[in-house]
């Protein structure tokens, strides 16, 4: 008889784990999912398209708060944890709550649910949401393509609107409003469009490989959260953030990132206290003696200075990293510091689900988090920003919002790329595998 299951995710990874691991196994039966976050995913179903002949009704999705009750009415006996960028204490305080109730707790691993592909795979994961990710993706890509290879971006799934949606692919910026892209979509995908870059994602990554694996002669794996990579790496580069130092070896899966990395890069070494830094690195080295440690600047570009300089400002920044990634800013406050902008607290002006978003997350510093999983929370990011007494907005978000809703003030947009701080630089660490990269593929190489 089937053991029956409740996988816990949050619209990512649960999916993943659930396509590779249970679609067809028949040691159990999934009754569930469980949604943690972000919004909008509870009371929602897995649909038949995904699920399989094994599920020909779909399966549940439940928000995470019904754990509990759902092992006991549905006579659950294993749950599996599958979802990201979670501390030590919130992970046990999750086994506790099964293993209450009487079900056994469990986390597959990379040998679990890892695809194996046909061509190179470079993974750029993190120990933390808003380590430099996409920073890091965007100049892995810069390489490539400077060697003469052709790099095509796979990014970790956000099917937030959409869970029959088993490939999609992105090549133009319109692409972003054919498929309604969340601003947390438009946040990773944008910076890779603007460098004529291909992305796929989508639910299904056995699929999504096919397709990519004939564009590109490198899959560049751009992860979220702090995941690993879906597929098996030949490089794993990791980033790790100063401004969090000791996250590395408290959060979940972060250390396990850092324990297989080939390549760690320490980010932000520009902005964070060098002692962080120091430490950061010599946290990193133990924990991963084999792995190259490495360090890169993260520079934010405002497009308009002198718009904000010396103003009172609103800053709008990346929604990940301040709220569930727990930095209290990020580069929007990094940019308009540095030309004596002076931060307006938003808090007082802030409705609906961006109010509940500074009780929930409560290092939320003197800035907006970008939120806008649905077309009713654009609405009240935008009313939410129109009402902040301020001089400017301050967009440290990769999305261009101002493409969504209106913004009834001078807005400058904050860019930000990656630059080695040292040697041996990441290029230089890349290159023997680079080569051999490129005596593999002849078909698809760039001019």
């Amino acid at each position: 008889m089937a053991r029956k299951a409740i996988i816990m995710g949050a619209a990512g990874r649960d999916f993943h784990n659930f396509n590779t691991y249970f679609k067809e196994n028949p040691a159990y039966e999934v009754v569930a999912f469980t949604a943690a976050q972000p919004p909008f995913n509870g009371n929602k179903a897995y649909p038949e398209s995904m699920a399989g002949k094994r599920y020909p009704n779909g399966i549940p999705i439940h928000p995470e708060d019904q754990l509990e009750s759902l092992i006991q009415s549905e006579g659950v006996t294993d749950v599996f944890f599958s979802y990201s960028d979670t501390s030590y204490d919130y992970l046990m305080h999750r086994a506790s709550m099964a293993e209450s109730k009487g079900a056994a707790f469990h986390l597959l691993g990379p040998a679990d649910t890892m695809i194996k592909a046909n061509k190179p795979v470079i993974a750029v994961v993190a120990v933390r949401t808003g380590a430099g990710k996409s920073t890091l993706s965007r100049k892995v890509s810069d390489i490539l393509q400077k060697r003469g290879l052709k790099p095509v971006v796979v990014r970790h799934p956000m099917p937030y609107n959409d869970l029959s949606a088993t490939v999609q692919r992105f090549e133009d910026p319109e692409d972003l409003d054919t498929y309604h892209v969340t601003v947390e979509e438009r946040e990773e995908y944008e910076g890779h469009l603007s460098r004529n870059l291909v992305v796929f994602t989508g639910v299904d990554y056995k699929a999504i490989l096919a397709e990519a694996e004939q564009e590109g002669d490198v899959i560049i794996w751009d992860g979220g959260n702090n995941d690993w990579s879906f597929y098996k790496p030949d490089v794993n580069i990791v980033v790790a953030d100063p401004m969090r130092q000791g996250h590395e070896s408290r959060y979940y899966p972060g250390e396990t990132n850092v324990r297989m990395a080939d390549i760690v890069v320490v980010n932000k070494v520009n902005v964070a206290p060098k002692d962080d830094v120091e430490k950061t690195v010599q946290s990193c080295a133990k924990l991963n003696p084999k792995a190259k440690v490495i360090r890169t600047r993260s520079e934010a570009v405002l497009d308009h200075p002198d718009w904000i300089r010396g103003k009172r400002v609103l800053v709008v920044e990346d929604a990940p990293s301040v709220t569930h990634g727990e930095l209290a800013y990020g580069a929007g406050t990094v940019a308009a510091r540095a030309v004596d902008a002076v931060l307006v607290d938003p808090r007082p002006w802030a409705v609906g689900s961006i109010k509940a978003a500074y009780e929930k997350y409560p290092t939320l510093g003197n800035v907006m988090p970008a939120l806008g999983y649905s077309s009713s929370q654009l609405t009240e990011l935008e009313d939410s920003i129109n009402a902040v007494e301020c001089d400017a907005v301050v967009l440290g978000t990769p999305a261009d919002l101002t493409k969504l809703i209106r913004i009834g003030k001078p807005v400058a947009r904050v860019a930000f790329e990656a630059y080695d701080e040292g040697k041996p630089t990441l290029e230089e660490l890349l290159a023997e595998k680079i080569e051999s990269f490129k005596r593999a593929a002849p078909a698809t190489r760039s001019d």
